[in-house]
């Protein structure tokens, strides 16, 4: 019997119950401190590249900011308005039709302006480029037509330019601000209209001065989404010679050799970022829009007839076709042309290797979200609680930056324990977390661990604590009550959150060029090896993998939106 002292009085506690006590803090402390331990993992990257732009071995900061800096954050910052303006109006008028009103092919479309999010941008770079180019259809149809001979006979805007990759990433992109605003129009009262339509305002007004302005903090969140993932752009910028700080980035490490450069340039993002950030919540903070009525009811969409109907059908089609139509049949009519490359072997290899770095970074970096959720649950302190929503940064941070802030200090930490060994034991292990798939595991695992740990919270959220506390009343330990309990009712968000994660590794691109191991390709670095060469047929095969996987994350989408 052992005899515990509460207040001024003695408690006598059974030893077989002391002993389950400590087993049950044993286990609290054990999630809890995964869970820290899952936060350092997730931020150090971040914290790394800081440290490098702080403290470079060469300081090239006075160089940048004389030479090159100023046009890659104006480029930067030019792209991310043009991009979030030009996505905003699509989105925003695209889901204000399909929300409001019925025309010709409007079922159909309200689905179909999501297709586009299965392209990544790069894709529909290369196939615009296929298309328009000098040597193109287009061009070649019009110099038959008209009998041209040189391009000196007629005028054709510029394809590779700063415009064209405006185009290219709004219309992969603005499905983003669709989503979120066609939710946001949902969910606005029908009474609210008719009040404005019996005040005399017409349709644009009622679009202008009630709908829009209630689904702003809608739209703004979809366009801060947008912009981060423009930063994070690499293959479209790149193939359009649009310098922007993230081809920076890959200029001044690689070209240059220059780590330091790189950190600085990286942390001139991630200033951005967090600018961006902080603005989209500022911006939203004071507004707060209820529904105080008690016969709140959903709006009926207007039937539209005629000339306007095309109209309408005109407006939703346009960015469906560019984003989504338009790539999938240069690439399928690429498809044919060389039948031998789809048996090729390298394609295989790099299938292979999307399937093992995708499938092994999205089942860690889900059971590391559902291991951090539980963990931050059961301690109940503020300092896990507060650490739980900065390591969503990850998702925010561009590739290009993870790769510079885990390569560098791996590389380190890799040298040090390969020379200790070899000194030690005369044996040569080599490059064992730089030298493989590793560092390209962690930095996907970094990069996309906000969707883990965003179902995993609010899936969780959503089971009553009875269960769990009749669980342990009945001896589970904390971890039986996770496998028990938690994860078969959380299965059908957990297995979307393996499909999301594994999607977005599919098509990363950024950080899987700057740490891959040699000659490995993944499907992302084989279409935009072969796409540089201006070999769109053997590129067709893998770009097309790629967007089939994009479209069953799509279809889960969908269904999750019904």
């Amino acid at each position: 019997m052992k005899r515990f002292s509460l207040g001024r009085g003695m408690v006598d506690i059974p030893q077989q119950h002391r002993s389950g006590l400590g087993r049950r803090l044993t286990q609290g402390g054990i999630f809890s401190l995964g869970a820290g331990l899952i936060a350092f993992m997730v931020l150090m990257p971040i914290a790394s590249v800081l440290w490098l732009a702080l403290f470079p071995s060469e300081n090239i900061w006075p160089h940048l900011m004389r030479t090159t800096l100023p046009r890659y954050l104006g480029t930067t910052v030019s792209l991310m308005l043009s991009v979030g303006l030009l996505t905003a109006t699509i989105g925003a008028g695209t889901a204000w039709l399909v929300t409001r009103y019925r025309f010709a092919g409007s079922h159909w479309l309200e689905w179909a302006l999501l297709l586009p999010l299965a392209i990544p941008a790069y894709v529909g770079a290369y196939a615009l480029v296929d298309l328009l180019e000098y040597a193109g259809p287009v061009q070649t149809f019009l110099r038959t037509s008209f009998g041209w001979t040189t391009s000196k006979d007629y005028w054709f805007p510029e394809i590779r330019s700063f415009g064209a990759a405006v185009i290219v990433l709004s219309a992969s992109l603005f499905p983003y601000v669709y989503l979120l605003t066609r939710a946001a129009f949902r969910e606005q009262s029908g009474c609210v209209e008719e009040v404005a339509q019996s005040l005399g305002a017409g349709a644009f007004a009622r679009f202008w001065r009630v709908g829009l302005p209630l689904a702003r903090p809608a739209i703004a969140a979809g366009v801060a989404i947008v912009m981060m993932e423009t930063v994070n752009d690499f293959g479209t910028v790149d193939y359009f010679a649009v310098q922007t700080l993230t081809t920076g980035i890959f200029s001044v490490w690689l070209q240059s050799n220059n780590a330091g450069g790189a950190a600085q340039l990286a942390s001139v993002i991630l200033t951005l970022v967090v600018l961006l950030v902080v603005l989209e919540k500022t911006s939203r903070r004071k507004l707060r829009y209820f529904n105080l009525s008690s016969r709140h009811r959903p709006s009926t969409p207007k039937q539209l007839q005629g000339v306007v109907s095309g109209l309408a059908f005109l407006v939703c089609f346009t960015p469906f076709a560019i984003g989504f139509i338009l790539p999938v049949s240069v690439f399928l009519s690429h498809a044919g042309d060389n039948i031998a490359v789809w048996a090729d072997v390298k394609l295989a290899r790099a299938l292979f290797n999307t399937l093992l770095v995708g499938g092994s970074a999205a089942l860690v970096t889900v059971a590391a979200g559902v291991f951090m959720v539980y963990g931050v649950r059961l301690s109940g302190r503020v300092l896990p609680r507060v650490l739980l929503p900065i390591t969503t940064i990850g998702y925010a941070a561009p590739g290009a930056v993870l790769g510079v802030g885990i390569l560098i200090p791996l590389a380190k930490v890799d040298n040090a324990v390969a020379d200790s060994i070899w000194a030690a034991t005369g044996i040569d292990i080599g490059l064992v977390m730089t030298g493989t798939a590793f560092a390209l595991v962690f930095a996907y695992c970094v990069r996309f661990f906000a969707i883990a740990q965003g179902a995993a919270d609010s899936a969780m959220g959503r089971i009553s604590p009875n269960l769990p506390n009749a669980a342990r009343s009945l001896g589970r330990s904390q971890g039986q009550v996770l496998g028990e309990v938690y994860i078969p009712l959380m299965r059908g968000s957990v297995a979307s959150a393996v499909l999301l994660v594994f999607v977005d590794c599919v098509k990363e691109l950024p950080a899987t060029l700057l740490l891959r191991p040699f000659n490995f390709n993944t499907l992302a670095t084989r279409v935009h090896e072969q796409a540089s060469l201006e070999n769109l047929p053997e590129a067709t095969p893998a770009a097309l993998l790629i967007v089939f996987v994009g479209l069953c994350a799509v279809g889960l989408l969908a269904r999750a939106n019904r």
